[in-house]
């Protein structure tokens, strides 16, 4: 008897399915029933190999190999889940296996994951594709009964291998181009570039440039108050014959850009009588459509904070593990024209929850659930709708799975409800000629309001002038101006970019898109997709690319200094966001059988031989670009230094300093700082040429033999002065008390440490890293954990092995080491609590921290990239740390 084999692209979906048809056993890495074997796979498993004779694992990357345009793309499995591939290469090849099922998420990725294992087996079975828009187990059934094709499935195919190996053409060949251009003058300067990730910084990068531009504008607002009988109300001058004006965006009817001018009118008019006319009109507000992925994260990031990446993270636990919501990655804010039964359904869950009841059940007692294309409309709809709830009630949801669940399940229920409805008054006051404009506007119906806690404007609201409400003026009723004011305002640069509006300019490829039937037309000529812009926004993060400051990203100098580089080789392949949306396009249009696989990668192979045709061929000196003029003067000769692309000169002396020592990017400010203070750090974030991160001091130093000033760095790991006895710290205040031997503490380099521990003879070992796992550790904390034996909570440790921030306090033990003491958490009911302490290792090179339940603490890898540490300048040694390393 043959059996179908059915590969789901994690273990929890294939468990999910096992529970749902019933009759499995469960083996080791597989599930077996009389019908079926179910498998597997964790995510992608496989990846395109780079090609034997071009992998580079240590040394320069040239332009000796570029471009690499290989005439296949071969794969190779990715080793942390070779295992796992094994496993369903032997399933496939069983002889009773006579058809595949492909489980893998329903969309273009998921149709990836399950080809290239079914390319690596080389199967030859007949495929299915299992295509979910739910985990319900009334969904998996449903799946299971309308299997769909595998012809039906081969435009998602091509589209899903033209989108990775046009990604892997342009990174590999971008970034290797990009970086041989960069390490031209020696060293390794990583220069990472993508089909999507390069032209979405360049967005950041082009709003960054032009806030660092912008020049603010005085301006000047007249107001006035005008005292009826029924009270007082306020109005606002404005020009009537106003034009708006193209080129200065910055005008408007209200602005008047002399004092003068505020002034007269002002003048004009206090004490004066106003005629007023006023027009009072009804008007109505629709609910926000759907969500889909992308308008989910902008407004869970613009609600709670949430990252893209953890909204996504959030709904498809939602969706995978609790089963509450509709699968996530969707493009989509529609739902299908037959779906309203299912509607009904998923509003009786709702309506079983107290938070929902009154609405839920208004909308089934009313009948508003009805054929409206604003809802349910099939033309909108691709592989998946939009994200509502489904006919599961939420159980045991964290705090963030809650307020997303709750995100979902007001908007689901608000656009059935009907429209709010407002009655908008305008009201213009002429006084002298002068024309001041007052608006109120009234809640009359809350509509769909109400379900986010709004209602109608009551007669007390209206007597009180509350909710935007005007004081009567009776027709014909002469108003007297109580009193005038010009009040002068600046102008403001444009705002930076948060991850909401980031994701909302990607939608736009560059534009920003509010307006709901305007993002419907740009669908599809975006930057990447909705299951993808959560990824490409942490990559240049990782990257260092971009950082975050509160909701704000902000690009740093490497960033700058890349979109330089690239508009300088002209390469605008890469920085030009409408390209890129039409690249997305022609991806989704592939999808739809309406483009071939060969013709897009035609394409794709030309625009890559371009990029790498330009770098190569390029042989100027320097990248032409907007570069920094310093304040701060040579220490050579006083005259001025200026950037270019690669250093930092005097324009009068020979005096020069690269701009990435130890392959990290100088912030402008970091440069001010140092070159004023001769020393700066220590900074984190620099990388050995074998690409092993390190942290380090920075010193520029005079030379005698080149009569200059030449920076290095400095470890600050010397233990003697220059006549071979120990350090001395006279002059200097110690930090506090040695825990093993009760002498004073100094700080040194990177370092803090026992006097005795770089005395001749040493008589103690006690040292701790002024940075521990990228956490700077200030003076004031180290004095309490020497003083008090415990620092405050402090926030900004980073794991080494998982990347992931975390909160913790230091304490001092007995025997004088230094461990970690995390936050006590509300156990919950039956939970054991744990030892919370892991001995730390400071930057400086401390002994090695031991493994722990907890935690392993280990070196820092990664830079702040925006601003430098703040430490203060080391007071005067007799012993200068001897060593240093030339930074160039």
């Amino acid at each position: 008897m043959t059996k179908t084999l059915i590969i789901a692209e994690k273990p929890s979906v294939a468990n999910d399915i096992a529970k749902t048809l019933g009759g499995f056993t469960k083996h080791d890495e597989y599930f077996e029933s009389d019908e079926y074997v179910l498998s597997s796979a964790v995510g992608h498993l496989l990846e395109i190999a780079v090609p034997e004779e071009f992998d580079v694992k240590r040394g320069k990357w040239s332009f000796a190999h570029l471009p690499m345009i290989p005439p296949y793309f071969a794969l190779n499995p990715i080793p942390k889940t070779e295992a796992r591939l094994k496993v369903l290469n032997k399933l496939i090849k069983r002889k009773d296996v006579s058809t595949l099922i492909n489980a893998c998420d329903a969309g273009r990725e998921g149709e990836l994951i399950f080809r290239l294992i079914a390319q690596n087996a080389k199967a030859k079975q007949p495929v299915k594709r299992l295509w979910l828009q739910s985990m319900t187990p009334g969904a998996i059934r449903d799946g299971f009964a309308h299997l769909r094709s595998d012809e039906e499935m081969l435009p998602l195919a091509d589209a899903a291998r033209c989108r990775s190996e046009a990604d892997w053409l342009i990174g590999i060949n971008g970034t290797r181009a990009m970086t041989a251009f960069n390490s031209k003058e020696g060293g390794f300067y990583l220069t990472t570039v993508g089909r999507v990730q390069t032209p979405t910084l360049s967005i950041v990068v082009e709003r960054e440039d032009k806030i660092k531009k912008f020049v603010p504008r005085d301006f000047w607002e007249v107001r006035a108050e005008f005292v009826c009988a029924a009270g007082i109300y306020e109005g606002r001058w404005l020009d009537t014959k106003f034009k708006k004006d193209e080129n200065d965006p910055e005008k408007r009817a209200e602005r008047l850009w002399s004092k003068a001018a505020a002034d007269s009118i002002a003048t004009a008019c206090r004490g004066r009588q106003g005629t007023v006319t006023e027009e009072s009109k009804p008007t109505t507000s629709m609910a926000p459509g759907l969500f889909d992925l992308t308008s989910l994260q902008r407004e869970a990031n613009s609600r709670f904070g949430f990252s893209a990446k953890n909204t996504l993270g959030l709904a498809q636990a939602l969706y995978e593990k609790h089963k509450v919501l509709t699968y996530p990655r969707t493009d989509s804010r529609h739902l299908p024209e037959d779906y309203m039964p299912t509607v009904l359904q998923a509003l009786e869950t709702v309506k079983d929850n107290s938070n929902y009841h009154q609405f839920a059940k208004q909308i089934i007692d009313k009948g508003w659930v009805k054929p409206n294309k604003r809802i349910f409309d099939n033309t909108k709809i691709s592989d998946h709708f939009a994200i509502i709830p489904t006919t599961i009630a939420p159980k045991n949801l964290s705090e963030p799975e809650q307020k997303l669940y709750d995100l979902v399940t007001r908007r689901f229920m608000a656009v059935f409800f009907p429209p709010a409805e407002f009655q908008v008054t305008t009201r213009y006051t002429e006084v002298s000629g002068h024309q001041f404009k007052t608006e109120g506007k009234v809640m009359t119906n809350p509509g769909w309001l109400a379900i986010y806690g709004k209602e109608a404007s009551t007669d007390a609201d209206k007597e009180s002038n509350g909710n935007g409400n005007l004081v009567p003026v009776a027709k014909g009723e002469k108003v007297q101006t109580e009193s005038v004011s010009a009040n002068g305002l600046v102008t403001k640069p444009p705002a930076r970019f948060t991850e909401a509006t980031l994701l909302s300019a990607m939608e736009g490829a560059g534009k920003l898109i509010d307006d709901d039937e305007l993002r419907d037309a740009m669908a599809g000529k975006g930057l990447g997709t909705p299951a993808t812009r959560a990824a490409t926004i942490e990559g240049l993060l990782t990257e260092r690319y971009l950082i975050r400051e509160g909701r704000e990203l902000i690009p740093t100098a490497k960033a700058s200094q890349l979109m330089t580089l690239l508009k300088g080789l002209g390469v605008n392949e890469l920085t030009a966001p409408e390209l890129t949306g039409e690249w997305e396009y022609k991806l989704s249009q592939m999808e739809k059988g309406k483009i071939s696989r060969e013709e897009f990668m035609r394409e794709i192979a030309q625009m890559t031989q371009i990029i790498v045709k330009r770098a190569k061929e390029y042989d100027n000196d320097t990248i032409p670009g907007d570069y920094a003029t310093l304040e701060t003067p040579c220490p050579n000769c006083g005259g001025v230094v200026k950037e270019n692309y690669r250093r930092f000169a005097c324009t009068k002396c020979e005096f020069s300093m690269s701009k990435t020592p130890g392959s990290r990017q100088f912030e402008i400010a970091e440069v001010e700082q140092l070159l004023k203070d001769r020393t700066i750090g220590p900074l984190q974030g620099f990388r050995s040429k074998m690409g092993r991160p390190f942290a380090a001091i920075l010193r520029i130093v005079r030379d005698e033999e080149i009569k200059n000033f030449k920076l290095e760095f400095d470890f600050g790991q010397n233990d003697e002065s220059e006549d071979g006895e120990g350090v001395d710290f006279t002059g200097q205040t110690p930090v506090g008390p040695c825990p093993k031997c009760n002498a004073g503490v100094y700080e040194m380099g990177l370092a803090y440490v026992c006097e005795h521990s770089v005395a001749k003879p040493k008589t103690c070992d006690f040292r701790s890293g002024r940075i521990i796992l990228q956490q700077e550790i200030l003076p004031e904390q180290m004095a309490k954990l020497l003083n008090d034996g415990k620092t405050d909570l402090l926030p900004g440790f980073v794991s080494q092995r998982t990347r992931r921030p975390f909160k913790a306090f230091l304490v001092r033990g007995k025997d004088g080491k230094v461990s970690f003491e995390f936050e006590e958490r509300k156990a919950k009911p039956g939970a054991k609590t744990k030892a919370a302490a892991a001995e730390v290792e400071g930057e400086e090179g401390a002994a090695p921290a031991k493994k722990t339940a907890v935690k392993k603490a280990a070196a820092v890898k990664k830079a702040p990239a925006k601003k430098a540490a703040a430490v203060k300048k080391p007071a005067a040694k007799k012993a200068p740390a001897k060593k240093a390393a030339a930074a160039e």
